[in-house]
């Protein structure tokens, strides 16, 4: 499994992960089981997500020893003034000791509160609460007043990012300032992405699901990735994209597919608390 080194510490994330959201509490220890017996290590799930419980069950069920696991949730809106009570409440719900990244799910500029809640992540981070902290869906201006404000530079931003929705700009301050790039939906939430002829071509091409063409594409530009599954054959599927290699003219044709087309909030305007 490729790994790729975050800024803090020499902690490495697993390229590739699994991830929970819309999976309900009572199918998650399952999914997450079975994603385990496919060769997954990273697991991403969020406090809005409800379904913590779940994943902790299926951790600790697992027999993977801990430090071979990878685990990522997240601090909700509306806990932006309470970061450290409700990181605690998110642990305990994982039955974990600690978590190995915690971000904030989404800056809520009406709110006007992330950098606080970040100061909070921060002192998470020293006490070694947190192995590493980051945001998600946080924008170049949401960065730039954060890395003004405060200490530590955020190690990931997990943003919307597919083929339709490439986020250049973005990922280029990310690679500038030492942040990784994370893309949520990165199979464009089974709304079209995957019937495009252009992927079609490429999956005939090189004997593969469109999916793992999207999924390869993310691996060979860098994101770290978590595609949702609770099929399966399409969890095991999602993880055998490392034995082929799109060639130049395949990640052009990728690069082709950008239309700007955002299926998720915009973070700008987002603010809901409930």
């Amino acid at each position: 499994m490729n790994t790729l080194l975050l800024n803090t510490d020499g902690v490495q994330i697993p390229q590739l992960g699994f991830g929970v959201w819309q999976v309900p509490d009572d199918e998650a220890e399952r999914a997450v089981t079975t994603a385990f017996e496919a060769g997954y290590r990273h697991i991403d799930t969020a406090k809005l997500y409800f379904n913590e419980e779940g994943v902790g069950r299926a951790i600790a069920g697992s027999g993977i020893p801990r430090q071979k696991l990878f685990i990522t949730t997240k601090l909700w809106n509306s806990d932006h003034d309470r970061a450290e009570e409700a990181f605690e409440e998110s642990l305990a719900k994982l039955g974990l000791d600690y978590i190995d990244l915690y971000l904030i799910h989404w800056p809520v500029p009406a709110q006007d509160k992330f950098v606080q809640a970040w100061k909070a992540l921060e002192k998470i981070y020293r006490d070694g609460r947190a192995k590493a902290i980051g945001v998600s869906n946080f924008t170049v201006d949401h960065l730039t007043r954060l890395m003004k404000e405060t200490e530590i530079v955020p190690s990931i931003n997990q943003i919307e990012l597919h083929p339709y929705f490439q986020q250049a700009e973005l990922r280029a301050f990310h690679e500038a300032n030492g942040i990784l790039t994370e893309a949520w939906s990165p199979l464009g939430q089974g709304r079209g992405l995957l019937e495009d002829p252009a992927l079609a071509t490429l999956a005939a091409k090189h004997g593969r699901t469109p999916a793992q063409i999207v999924l390869r594409w993310h691996i060979q530009i860098g994101n770290v990735v978590i595609p949702k599954s609770v099929t399966p054959s399409r969890i095991a599927q999602n993880l055998d994209v490392f034995g082929f290699v799109l060639d130049p003219e395949d990640l052009a044709a990728i690069r082709a597919l950008s239309s700007g087309q955002r299926l998720g909030p915009d973070p700008q305007s987002f603010n809901m608390l409930g």
